[in-house]
């Protein structure tokens, strides 16, 4: 029997995998090639080890097993997987043959990876001159070939092992992508934190306009995984960057998430989650971590959006965060709709047309909680963030308030979330109760007091007294350090005139 692999050795293999660019090719580009290769050989892996059970199953009989390949999830043609790309890896032409491999694949599964391809070229100039561009593609497939590489499902168990080794190398190249990385992730505690908040159920259709590499929707899709054993959910999602829109599809396609859809477009200009009559589409969740204060965000075409997302105002020309906050309000079911939101602090405070906004969406009764989170959790940006959950179905008027900026794991360039900072979280948003210097129920007069002003200082006091300073004491002790010293020169006097630095007549 073939030994199993851990989570642990496919993480550290892929990692390892990279070396071939190191130094050659910068981050941000190579992580498009190693990820695509990844999936390309996966595909391979899992196809060749159907193939492999079929024939020990039926032996002599190629017809037969060619029907039967035709029922797996994909179709591999021969000449596109990972292994005949291997076999031909000392020729030229690496990059081509490749090339010609992904679209192959694209052609003979439609219906899931259409075009996920096409932002990507493996011929491209960004490896070097032809020469350079070969070998490096050649050390690449040798990489991949490595025995600890073994994707198949017979050797990792866990399908979703493969998932979480697309995940894991998605977070290193946030990690040194600088800002870019905010485009295509959202760390994996902020994303649970968030599926949390807004409690996903089976038969929930879950939505991200601003989808990234899909990784908050992953969160929510697992929750309901876990909590009632089945897949009976829907994803849609969609993403402007071709390339983030690619890693989307296949980070969907690896975790075998088949019930998606994810369009490549930009939301505010072009939302493309639309239903038979051509209107938004409404959903039970709809959750995002938009780009902060987006520049250029449509302004221009708001006011005659024909979907009258900017009804309750138009955001300013260089700050988008309220645009996308509108589309999420208009695609809520208007039953059972709830939202999560990343968004920067200005968000809450911020006057002119989004301070009009916001005092709307509170007054319509639609914000239910904000949470302060810590400073240099997101990639690309030191900034502390909030996140707001909104309701359709509010139980009652008020609006909780929660500072979560002092509970985290300090890391050297990155804070993180623990465990315990995520529960802390759940239970104050659950109880719905106001807690001492981290919690605060503010009904809607208070708000209103504060001119609709959310700032989370206005609304819990963290501010800690400093112990009252005991004079007395102070001055006692300031006498007995005064005698010590005095004492301390007597004896340091003696032993200088000991050792002859100092005579009786000084």
């Amino acid at each position: 029997m073939t030994p199993r692999i851990s989570q642990k050795e496919v993480n550290d293999a892929v990692w390892n995998a990279c070396d071939t660019f190191r130094g050659v090719v910068d981050a941000s580009a190579y992580k498009d090639y190693v990820l695509t290769m990844l999936f390309l050989k996966y595909i391979s892996d899992v196809w060749q080890d159907n193939y492999d059970t079929y024939k020990a199953e039926y032996g002599d009989a190629p017809e037969l097993i060619e029907e039967m390949m035709k029922n797996e999830r994909f179709v591999l043609p021969k000449d596109a997987s990972f292994y005949a790309l291997y076999e031909r890896r000392f020729e030229a032409g690496n990059g081509e043959r490749i090339d010609k491999a992904l679209h192959a694949i694209e052609e003979a599964n439609m219906g899931k990876l259409n075009d996920v391809f096409q932002d990507i070229s493996f011929n491209s100039t960004k490896l070097g001159d032809d020469k350079q561009k070969n070998d490096i593609l050649r050390h690449m497939l040798e990489d991949f070939s490595k025995p600890e590489l073994n994707l198949r499902p017979s050797r990792i168990g866990n399908l979703d092992i493969i998932g979480n080794a697309y995940e894991f190398l998605i977070k290193h190249f946030a990690a040194s992508s600088g800002k870019k990385a905010g485009e295509f992730y959202t760390p994996p505690e902020v994303s649970q934190l968030i599926a949390e908040l807004v409690n996903p159920q089976e038969g929930d259709e879950i939505c991200d306009p601003a989808c990234g590499s899909a990784s908050l929707l992953m969160k929510c899709a697992k929750l309901i995984k876990d909590r009632f054993g089945n897949r009976k959910y829907a994803l849609y999602g969609q993403e402007a960057i071709g390339s983030t829109w690619s890693l989307a599809k296949m980070n969907m396609f690896l975790h075998s998430e088949d019930n998606h859809r994810i369009e490549w477009g930009d939301t505010l200009r072009n939302p493309l989650l639309l239903d038979g009559d051509d209107h938004l589409k409404h959903f039970d969740i709809v959750v995002a971590n938009p780009p902060f204060s987006l520049d250029k965000w449509g302004h221009e075409a708001a006011e005659a959006d024909r979907f009258g997302r900017f009804r309750r105002g138009i955001p300013p020309k260089t700050k988008g965060d309220y645009a996308f906050i509108l589309h999420m309000i208009e695609t809520l079911k208007p039953g059972t709709g709830r939202m999560g939101v990343v968004v920067p602090h200005g968000v809450l405070f911020r006057a002119s047309s989004e301070g009009e906004i916001r005092k709307q969406l509170i007054k319509e009764n639609l914000l239910d909680m904000v949470i302060g989170l810590p400073e240099k959790l997101f990639y690309g940006t030191g900034i502390p963030a909030a996140i707001l959950v909104f309701r359709k179905n509010k139980k009652d008027n008020n609006v909780l308030f929660i500072d979560a900026s002092r509970e985290y794991q300090d890391g050297k360039n990155q804070n993180f979330l623990r465990d315990e900072d995520i529960q802390k979280v759940l239970d104050t948003a659950k109880a719905r109760e106001s807690v001492d210097k981290y919690a605060y129920l503010a009904t809607l007069e208070e708000i209103r007091e504060n001119d609709f002003n959310l700032n989370i200082p206005r609304y819990v006091d963290t501010f800690e007294e400093e112990e009252e300073i005991d004079l007395e004491a102070v001055l006692k002790e300031r006498k007995e350090l005064k005698a010590d010293l005095a004492k301390l020169e007597v004896e340091m006097e003696g032993y200088l005139k000991e050792l002859g630095y100092l005579t009786g007549e000084e």
